[in-house]
């Protein structure tokens, strides 16, 4: 493959593709978004927040961030704490955040309404009997008989770490992309990835007020297999669903892992990095993930605790460097 093609492989591959959480013991269990935290709940986060590092500390950020959140607080009386405090820390200054929470609102009560609604009712369904049934979520998707044929545990997947994060970890290779947007438009392509980012938002959000840190979104691109660019009309719904990622679900994602680079590659990190956006720039990491790599797809990871294990310590290993 051409370093050009390879190029945008890679910018294409930051883009926020989110499947749905995997199962196994490493499922998280969630609530229902946008409930604020009661006093209560508070001091549970006080409890377990203790050992909680600094800069993820719920308390602690909900505490530096008081005059802006309560400021960011006039948008709307129902927001909750948390979401405030991810504005609030995303953006540089008050207006820009209030903007954004104006327009992420909009989104939520207008055209994102279905799509809100149908993953706040499948995650219901999937904590209901006190694990997670990815299934629910999974059928629950827009354009599911469709697109599930294509996106499954096989290439994409989400798991979560003894932390609290979540993992989205994508096998690009294993998309049948050109075949997938034979099926579908590139609008109905888009509505599936922001069911899935609300997903991940209301489960980060719970894991959020259940530890007492601020969960996020770790990426983890797997290049490994992959021989050629994806589709046009693929990378036109990824693009729109990236555009929408900051404004709608700030502080949700955490570092972006670009791992199993092809050794022509390799030598260009340098140059490649400032094509991204600043906002992934500060975020990515180049890696080796030989774990990862051997893997045939990503179905391993959902039914092999010492599989899954395996993968997550490599993860915890890439990320600490």
């Amino acid at each position: 493959m051409k370093t050009g093609m390879l190029v945008l492989l890679l910018l294409w591959s930051v883009n926020p593709i989110n499947a749905f959480v995997g199962q196994g013991r490493n499922a998280p269990r969630a609530r229902l978004p946008m409930a604020r935290m009661s006093s209560q709940g508070r001091s549970l986060i006080q409890m377990m927040a203790a050992n909680v590092p600094y800069k993820v500390n719920v308390e602690s950020l909900l505490k530096n961030n008081r005059a802006r959140i309560d400021s960011l607080a006039q948008v709307s009386p129902d927001v909750p704490e948390l979401t405030l405090l991810r504005f609030a820390l995303a953006f540089p200054n008050r207006d820009e955040a209030a903007s954004a929470l104006s327009e992420a609102l909009a989104w939520r009560q207008g055209e994102g309404r279905s799509i809100v609604d149908a993953a706040t009712e499948a995650v219901a369904k999937a904590v209901a009997g006190g694990g997670w049934d990815n299934e629910v979520v999974r059928l629950a998707a827009p354009h599911a008989s469709t697109i599930n044929q294509y996106i499954s545990p096989k290439n994409i997947l989400t798991l979560a770490t003894a932390e609290g994060d979540l993992v989205y970890v994508i096998r690009a290779s294993l998309i049948k992309d050109k075949e997938l947007m034979s099926k579908v438009t590139v609008q109905q392509m888009a509505n599936f990835f922001a069911y899935v980012k609300e997903v991940h938002s209301i489960v980060a959000d719970a894991r959020s007020e259940r530890t007492g840190r601020l969960c996020s979104v770790i990426f983890a691109n797997d290049i490994t297999g992959v021989r050629a660019i994806p589709d046009p009309k693929f990378s036109e719904a990824l693009t729109s669903s990236s555009k929408q990622y900051e404004k709608l679900y700030p502080s949700l994602a955490g570092p972006t892992m670009i791992v199993n680079l092809p050794f022509v590659l390799q030598a260009f990190v340098g140059l490649i990095k400032p094509l991204f956006p600043k906002t992934v720039q500060d975020r990515l990491k180049f890696r080796s993930a030989p774990f990862l790599a051997g893997l045939k797809e990503l179905t391993p990871l959902t039914t092999s605790d010492k599989t899954r294990d395996s993968f997550l310590a490599e993860v915890k290993r890439i990320e600490s460097m």
